[in-house]
């Protein structure tokens, strides 16, 4: 290999930029409009336009990609995580372009990246997993049959992808229809294929993997393992490596079943092979990523081996660097950092960094893909950057972690760093005779505690925005500034907001059903003039490739807006009232 088109965008493509780049290799990177002053593309070598904006234009396009990898004159492509990284149709193209796949071969992501398929293999090799449909669901009906035959809760999961899209867990047998469309929608606009298939929901567990790397040679070895049990919508928010507090026997036996799953489907590449660990101990299979994963630097860390240049190697027919098991070193906590406002449900929040300065010293590696000045778009995720931490015991990273939380500064959108300076002083994951996390532990036993962080209280004034109605031209609008630019105007005039405001303007504003973020309509949930339940979902609207429910806020008869599906709002827009 010569030259590496990155396939994708953001933080994967600066962090796969370095290694090409370590490894005496040029890079061509690619972009969609809103990207064009990415840190991505002034990094890389070259790169060039995909001209469009949403993600079926851009970056899951596969033939402007392999079209401009020719152009450019790229001998190989890494697609990074997301987008095409699993898509076999995709790999498949790439080879017969004449092009080398930094990936596994298009048959082993069809054998393990469906993950009805990994399920057999699971079966043939002995690993252990929790009842569910050997093929995608057809509709609603064909969930509910499961649901019924084998109980609630259920989760329904995108057969093809991962990272938490299009996946919903229902304990309510009402709320099966709405979350099968759901699912379907969220997993054809992150993978651009919908089918689902639904599982036996485990209640509590904890979510542990292992870091697969294999060569052409014959050489499979578990770089580690990671737990991710941190997570919200099925998102994973924090991650560390190795994971705390297995047995010996429980760490054996996701070693030698991960191994044994990805030699029978003569996997090559980074894998990762995932698994849910109940409260009584008992490990259940759950699929393999076929890609490299966002969390790979906690692994690199505490092995020290560079994975993405393992991936190059393999790609280019040499073997592994290193042919065993390496033992892990230390500890290391990943905190991903993302546009969103976690006093808020974690709303995503698309716009222009102002500030981002990233703390130093010992064991600090931060992975961005911004920099001051830089747009976080609305058309794909709202990963930012990521804050790796290593020390030489779990505690150690702890209170590393808490120093390079406190030093981070980013303005201008809101991020989940406040979460996580609140995860890190929370018993229930910092102290070992205490720990109690699961994957839904913030939606539940953490959530009052989140609610009442001073951390999140203490947030950057900037990134609130104080709301109230105005008319204009007869229509009442609500109009959002920034708070510390508010109150100046408040001081200034005490009398100026409330001189402006009528009983008819209150009485607009309190019946007004707003925008929550800036995205897509997806659909109305209810129809116009009819009476709704304070709690009401009346809208679905989405944006970075996740879907949030609109609620009614009082109880009354709902008068829908004009926008229809697939409109853009955005945030604090109308969308209709509740009188």
């Amino acid at each position: 290999m010569n030259t590496v088109l990155i396939a994708n965008r953001g933080e994967i493509a600066v962090r796969i930029i370095r290694a090409v780049r370590d490894m005496g290799l040029a890079s061509v990177a690619v972009y969609a409009d809103s990207d064009a002053d990415a840190l991505h593309v002034r990094l890389a070598d070259t790169a060039y336009a995909l001209d469009g904006t949403a993600s079926d234009e851009t970056y899951l396009d596969g033939d402007k990609l392999i079209a401009i990898a020719q152009r450019a004159g790229a001998d190989a492509v890494h697609p990074g995580y997301g987008f095409l990284s699993e898509n076999a149709d995709f790999a498949r193209a790439v080879i017969a372009a004449g092009l080398t796949w930094i990936g596994p071969s298009p048959e082993a992501i069809e054998a393990l990246g469906n993950k009805l398929t990994a399920r057999e293999i699971a079966t043939r090799v002995g690993a252990p997993l929790a009842p569910g449909t050997h093929e995608p669901v057809e509709n609603a009906a064909a969930v509910e049959a499961f649901a019924e035959e084998h109980g609630l809760p259920i989760i329904i999961k995108a057969a093809h992808g991962g990272g938490g899209r299009g996946m919903k867990i229902v304990h309510e047998a009402r709320d099966i229809a709405d979350a099968f469309d759901s699912a379907v929608r969220e997993a054809k606009a992150a993978f651009g294929r919908g089918e689902c298939f639904v599982e036996r929901f485990l209640h509590t567990p904890r979510h542990v993997e292992a870091q697969i790397l294999a060569d052409a040679h014959g050489h499979i070895i578990v770089a580690g393992t990671r737990d991710c049990s941190l997570q919200r919508r099925n998102q994973k928010l924090v991650e560390e490596a190795p994971a705390p507090f297995l047995t010996d026997d429980q760490r054996q036996r996701i070693h030698d079943s991960a191994k044994a799953i990805c030699r029978e489907a003569g996997y090559t590449s980074a894998a990762t092979v995932e698994y849910l660990v109940a409260p009584d101990g008992l490990i259940s299979f759950l699929e393999v990523n076929t890609r490299l994963q966002v969390e790979h630097p906690v692994t690199e860390a505490t092995s020290g081996l560079d994975i993405v240049a393992e991936q190059l190697r393999i790609a280019d027919g040499l073997p592994l660097s290193v042919t065993h098991d390496p033992p892990a070193t230390g500890h290391a906590i990943e905190f991903r950092l993302n546009a969103e406002d976690p006093a808020r449900g974690f709303l995503p929040f698309p716009g222009t960094i102002t500030r981002f300065e990233a703390p130093t010293g010992p064991g600090i590696r931060v992975d961005s893909g911004i920099a001051s000045g830089g747009q976080v778009p609305e058309h794909f995720d709202s990963l930012i950057a990521k804050l790796i931490v290593h020390g030489a015991t779990r505690a150690q990273a702890i209170r590393r972690a808490r120093s390079a939380l406190a030093e981070l500064a980013i303005e201008g959108v809101p991020t989940v760093a406040p979460f996580h300076q609140a995860v890190l002083d929370e018993p229930a994951f910092v102290d070992e005779s205490a720990f109690a996390v699961h994957t839904h532990w913030i939606e539940t036993a953490f959530s009052q505690t989140l609610a009442a962080s001073p951390y999140l209280a203490q947030a950057t004034p900037d990134d609130r925005r104080q709301r109230f109605t105005i008319e204009l031209d007869g229509k009442a609008v609500q109009l959002g500034l920034p708070a510390r630019l508010f109150a100046a105007a408040h001081d200034a005039n005490s009398n100026s907001v409330g001189a402006a405001t009528s009983a008819d303007d209150n009485e607009a504003e309190t019946s007004a059903i707003v925008a929550s973020i800036n995205g897509r309509l997806v659909k109305w949930q209810v129809e116009d003039s009819t009476d709704i339940a304070e709690g009401d979902t009346v809208a679905v609207l989405e944006a970075m490739k996740m879907e949030t429910e609109v609620t009614a806020h009082r109880a009354g008869r709902i008068t829908c807006g004009s926008q229809a599906a697939g409109d853009t709002v955005a945030q604090g827009d109308i969308l209709g009232r509740i009188d």
